[in-house]
């Protein structure tokens, strides 16, 4: 295929069937809920046929088989059952550090095993139909539960599946070495309204690239001149187009008929890579079915929701348990994914399926899935071999996931849908299911918040179930999830953070999904930005104000419950009050969504250069003096520093000083900006002035691109993390900002 037949074949490639597929998809979307509301109706008006129906299924859920009824025994007895499963769970946890196939399959198997056990509980007991009001909420909540209990039940499938190729790579890597795999390479940086200094080290970090035979292309879709001045002083090709057709799509295959590398890597406007990226990757393509090879994202900032509840070194990005668990899990299955940046793909491949699908606001998405149907292997390498900017701030994230879940229920719409599109594997299809419903959870996750307001403010039971069940039937299920969950996602998530962080998003997210499975292409593609300062604290009104919203319904529910003005949950009533499912509940939505709401309120980021916690031997040479230390900190624009004796000290204007970072041989001018101390050591801080090209580009190397830099963090295990929910809540990042500044305002005061 030649260049000019390829860009006019990618740019002019609709889908035939998209406009028959968009009325099939909405109109079972409409006819499911006319169906619902109307059966509904039927009930509430008292239908005949309809609540003699109900009334039978009701009769069966009172008298459900032998072996979904609890033991008739202490409760003493069935908290010993529970509490036996939660410690046989999280002693294998303990003897196996990280999921192994042996341990894998054990953990696995009793996760399985009692899923499917609740499961048949929650159908043939707990559902309450005895009135139509009841029975409308109780359906409801039944089945939005069980799509998250499908795509946990694959999840758990899947993970038996888990392939981890650092082995593979290294064997693959020595081929490489030995100049047996010398592909040549274009690299693309798409870029659309980002700023100059993002891209100037993603530039530069793809020219470090330890790879010969590369070439570097900055793809403007904005023809700006700065631009193509930047890629002409830092020596790259520079592409630009006429128009902005098929957005971030149309730019890559407009470069893609202008290039002619073996092999393309893309990298966003924000993602730098490490120099041993291509290395790593490369040698795969040995084999002529590999397709594409994909490589997590990895943040060298700190996440929204991190940073504004002040927990920056206690939780991970959201994004790690998808990188860590799902992503293996669906390599193993052969179902991983392409997810936009850091990853390699075959030109021969990608010329074969016409380019970037340009169908979807998710065209890697779909991308990898044609590739996939084509026969060739998307593999998925879990290794940090890049980085790049977290989101700036609550809104800018709650926009980048409106924008994947539009565009993954976009394969509904689409030729390119998983489950029918010719040549994948059953067990592929079952990886995108996956995908597909973890969408449809949301939705669930909304849901369970929601609920107990259906008992605390109309009085309706959801959940049929005594003490003895909940004890025999729920708590052993709840409890070796608690022990195992963290375990399974490889130290990535906790089952508290994972609710706080599902529910921060959850209610416009899950609009959202009802929203595009009626009209899917509403919305185009939007870019994330990325490099922003903020100098005050600002409130994500979006998604905030529905959850404070819910935090006022559910605060007034749970006083309702306590004051005695909602009737005992029927089968609890000669229980102490507080042993009230409804209450419980309650109690527990008011903490995940007391802190969600705070995790809205964006915390000021007056500078946007990325300090890093990085140990180098630096010498100072000032006004005739030379002082000795180690930095403790280093940017692109300065860096601090414990001497080992003795600060720099003059009159008036700040010091000039030469800083020479030893490791890097590296000579930076700089004047001293702060001095201080630590412990009976002096501190001092250096801000860089008059920084060259080639000095700027040997900082760049050093903070971003060094192999095997970005590490793999663990999120607290669960009681910690429910400890440092509370903790939020009792001390919020707000007031201890606020008096950190009046106590720096009183002594420069002073």
């Amino acid at each position: 295929m030649t260049n000019s037949e390829f860009s006019s074949q990618s740019l002019e490639n609709p889908h035939p069937g998209k406009r028959q597929k968009l009325q099939v998809a909405t109109l079972v979307t409409l006819a499911t809920a006319i169906l619902a509301s109307g059966t509904a109706g039927a009930w509430f008006a008292g239908e005949r046929r309809i609540s003699h129906i109900f009334a039978q299924l009701h009769v069966w859920q009172e008298n459900p088989p032998l072996f979904l009824q609890a033991p008739q025994i202490a409760a003493e007895y069935l908290l010993a059952f529970a509490g036996a499963l939660f410690l046989i769970a999280l002693a294998l946890t303990k003897i196996s550090p990280k999921p192994r196939t042996a341990s894998g399959f054990m953990v696995v198997g009793i996760m399985l095993a009692l899923t499917i056990r609740y499961v048949l509980w929650r159908a043939l007991s707990t559902l309450n139909l005895a009135t139509p009001l009841n029975g409308v909420f109780s359906l409801g909540l039944f089945f939005l539960e069980m799509v998250t209990v499908l795509m946990t039940l694959i999840q758990l499938c899947l993970v038996v599946t888990l392939k981890d190729r650092h082995s593979e790579a290294d064997r693959l890597e020595l081929a490489v070495n030995r100049g047996g795999v010398a592909p040549s390479v274009d690299i693309f940086i798409p870029t659309y309204n980002e700023d100059a200094f993002l891209l100037r080290r993603t530039i530069i970090g793809c020219q470090a690239l330890d790879w010969t035979r590369k070439k570097i292309y900055l793809l403007d879709d904005t023809r700006r001149p700065e631009m193509k001045q930047l890629a002409e002083e830092l020596g790259c090709e520079y592409l630009t187009r006429p128009d902005n057709q098929h957005a971030k799509a149309g730019n890559l295959n407009h470069a893609l008929a202008k290039t002619s590398g073996e092999l393309i890597a893309v990298f966003d406007a924000d993602f730098i890579p490490t120099n041993n990226f291509i290395r790593r990757t490369a040698g795969f393509f040995q084999d002529d079915k590999v397709g594409l090879i994909q490589t997590p994202q990895s943040y060298y900032t700190f996440e929204p929701v991190a940073r504004n509840l002040g927990l920056e070194n206690f939780i991970l990005p959201e994004e790690e348990m998808f990188y860590r668990l799902i992503q293996p899990s669906r390599d193993g299955a052969g179902g991983a994914v392409c997810t936009g940046t850091s990853f390699v793909v075959r030109r021969s491949a990608l010329e074969e399926i016409g380019g970037f699908v340009t169908d979807s606001v998710c065209e890697d998405y779909f991308t990898g899935i044609r590739i996939s149907a084509r026969g060739y292997q998307l593999i998925y390498l879990d290794e940090k071999l890049s980085a790049g900017l977290a989101t700036e701030d609550m809104a800018t994230q709650l926009a980048q996931r409106l924008r994947w879940t539009q565009g993954t229920l976009q394969a509904f719409f689409l030729d390119d849908n998983p489950l029918r599109i010719p040549g994948l594997s059953p067990l592929e299809r079952l990886a995108y299911l996956e995908g597909l419903l973890s969408r449809f959870a949301l939705l669930s996750r909304a849901a369970f918040l929601f609920a107990p307001l259906v008992y605390s403010l109309l009085g309706a039971i959801p959940v049929r179930a005594t003490l003895a069940e909940l004890l025999y039937f729920f708590l052993p299920y709840y409890l070796v999830y608690l022990a195992g969950y963290s375990w399974l996602t490889q130290r990535s998530r906790s089952l508290f953070l994972s609710d706080m962080y599902d529910s921060a998003h959850c209610i416009p997210l899950a609009i959202t999904v009802i929203q595009v499975m009626l009209n899917p292409f509403t919305k185009g593609f939007k870019v994330t930005p990325k490099g922003i300062s903020k100098d005050r604290f600002s409130f994500n009104w979006t998604s905030g104000l529905p959850l404070l919203v819910l935090l006022a319904a559910t605060a007034l529910g749970v006083w309702r419950i306590l004051g005695g003005q909602v009737p005992a949950w029927p089968e609890m009533a000669v229980l102490p009050t507080w042993i009230n499912a409804g209450l419980i509940w309650s109690a527990y939505n008011l903490l995940i969504i007391s802190v969600a709401v705070l995790s809205q309120l964006d915390a000021p980021k007056p500078d946007i250069s990325e300090w890093f916690d990085l140990r180098r031997t630096v010498r100072l040479d000032c006004a005739g003096q030379t002082f000795w230390g180690v930095t403790t900190a280093i940017s692109e624009v300065g860096a601090e520093a414990i001497l080992s004796k003795g600060i720099p000290t003059g009159a008036g204007e700040p010091l000039l000083v030469t800083l020479e970072i030893m490791e890097e041989a590296l000579q930076l001018q700089g004047r001293i900006s702060h001095t201080g101390t630590e412990g009976e050591f002096p501190t001092v801080r250096v801000t860089f002035e008059g920084v060259s090209q080639c000095q700027y580009r040997q900082l760049v190397e050093m903070l971003f691109c060094r192999p095997g830099q970005w590490k793999r963090l663990e999120t607290p295990g669960d009681l910690q993390s429910l400890w440092l929910l509370l903790r939020v809540l009792l001390q919020p990042k707000a007031l201890s900002y606020r008096s950190r500044q009046l106590r720096v305002i009183a002594v420069s005061k002073v």
